[in-house]
């Protein structure tokens, strides 16, 4: 859904005439209501069960997905995208919780390993699919697929998950915490749309005090919804946060913009755009496990800032090539950042689960997942931001073709600068100490004996 929906954009500014800024929305709606329900979620799926959360969550995506194929609208396109990305946040708020849960940790590393491939595959097939569906079938189809799969799921949900996780039970929600979190995170996004509008810059403040409000109230809450604590204490679990925010930051807008790039400048149709953009999520793919298995045998933090310079630099070389580099420059310079991404995902996911106790994973991992989703939601932001300076709100057509190609460059500059300063956070978060592998062998260690 993440993926392949970017390939199709064009064809949707197109039919609902839609311009750059608002067709940005489409994917910026779905982070949004990931980013603001994904912490509560995780928590009310700790205090209710896993399973029960993440089964509402599969339903509620797959209806909004059958909804969103009848759209004829872009407001009521946008609308039920946050629908959906509530679904979503249902889902990747319990995932590796009930993965992580169910596993002993003698297995869970293989797990997770796996789980990781299967996200890496969908991402790898989403632009190729979602260019083909595009064209043969029209975009709606995108959506209609989800409904399909997600039948399938909730069946295999029902028939073959038994059991249930709530290791919270009885404990409450934070619904302050929860709003101020979800409020804050809203108006620093319509914010960063409206810049540099003195509106914008003052919604921006108020995400900015919002935030500030937020940790103190979660300081001071008995059953914090995002425990503050844990970056007060933990070095190594904030900095590979950090590390992980700014990646996703300076990442994930890519394949929108090239996107846009492929089929506005290159020519190329749907299907085509989407091969070429395969080139980053399939070498992600093919190096990740390797990465990971690496990071059990080295220095984790080594590693992931390896692969966050790696990614600096192809995003550096990408604003470089563009608009003169050939199809053929710009597939390798895609295979050298899906290779820094690899290099930097498996291993910075490493220091985080390793840098806490077994009590803290599903803390670790919910917030982790929060730091992607806010980072990929950044990422649609500052590319907001930059459309808006560059092309203004108008529909990207051949005659905006050159500001559009300065607005790219500007953004691919900005996105590595984010990655090279991540590259010093990667490294400050210090080493796997001794008490990490002395408690990693005590799980398993406990693992055997049941």
């Amino acid at each position: 859904m993440s993926s392949s929906i970017n390939t199709a954009l064009p064809s949707i500014g197109r039919e609902l005439a839609l311009d750059a800024v608002s067709l940005s929305w489409v994917s910026t709606a779905y982070l949004l209501a990931s980013a603001i329900f994904l912490v509560p979620f995780g928590r009310l799926a700790d205090i209710h069960g896993r399973k029960r959360i993440f089964s509402l969550g599969m339903v509620l995506h797959t209806v909004s997905s059958l909804l969103l194929t009848f759209s004829n609208s872009s407001a009521s396109l946008i609308l039920l995208r946050l629908p959906q990305g509530m679904g979503s946040a249902m889902i990747f708020g319990t995932g590796v919780a009930i993965l992580t849960s169910a596993y002993p940790p003698g297995e869970r590393g293989k797990v997770l390993g796996i789980n990781s491939a299967a996200v890496y595959i969908g991402l790898s097939t989403g632009p190729f699919l979602g260019g083909l569906m595009t064209q043969a079938l029209g975009w709606r189809t995108i959506f209609l697929l989800n409904v399909p799969l997600g039948l399938i799921t909730i069946a295999v949900i029902m028939l073959r998950l038994k059991g249930e996780w709530a290791e919270a039970k009885g404990e409450k929600l934070d619904l302050l915490g929860s709003t101020i979190y979800g409020l804050s995170l809203t108006s620093t996004m319509l914010g960063l749309s409206q810049l540099p509008s003195m509106t914008g810059a003052s919604l921006l403040l108020l995400g900015l005090l919002g935030t500030i409000t937020f940790f103190q109230v979660e300081t001071r809450s008995q059953s914090p919804v995002l425990d503050i604590q844990v970056f007060k204490d933990n070095k190594a679990f904030t900095l590979s946060n950090i590390a992980a925010l700014m990646n996703y930051s300076a990442t994930f807008a890519i394949s929108f913009l090239l996107s846009l790039y492929m089929q506005n400048i290159k020519g190329l149709n749907p299907q085509s755009a989407g091969l070429v953009l395969m080139a980053q999520p399939l070498v992600q793919a093919g190096f990740s496990p390797l990465a990971g298995k690496l990071s059990d045998r080295r220095e984790p933090r080594i590693i992931a800032s390896t692969g966050m310079a790696v990614t600096s630099t192809a995003l550096l070389l990408l604003a470089l090539v563009m608009p003169t580099g050939s199809l053929e420059l710009i597939i390798g310079i895609l295979a050298l950042l899906g290779f820094g991404l690899a290099l930097f995902a498996s291993p910075n996911m490493n220091a985080v689960m390793t840098s806490v106790e077994k009590r803290l994973y599903g803390v670790a991992s919910a917030t982790l997942a929060t730091m992607r989703v806010t980072g990929q939601m950044i990422s649609m932001g500052v590319t907001t931001v930059v459309l808006a300076a560059y092309v203004g709100r108008v529909q990207v057509t051949e005659q905006y073709n050159a500001l559009f190609v300065q607005g790219l460059t500007v953004s691919l500059i900005v996105f590595a600068a984010l990655c090279f300063i991540g590259i010093f956070a990667s490294l400050s978060k210090g080493k796997i100490g001794q008490t990490d592998s002395l408690q990693r062998l005590r799980e398993l260690r406990e693992s055997t004996d049941h």
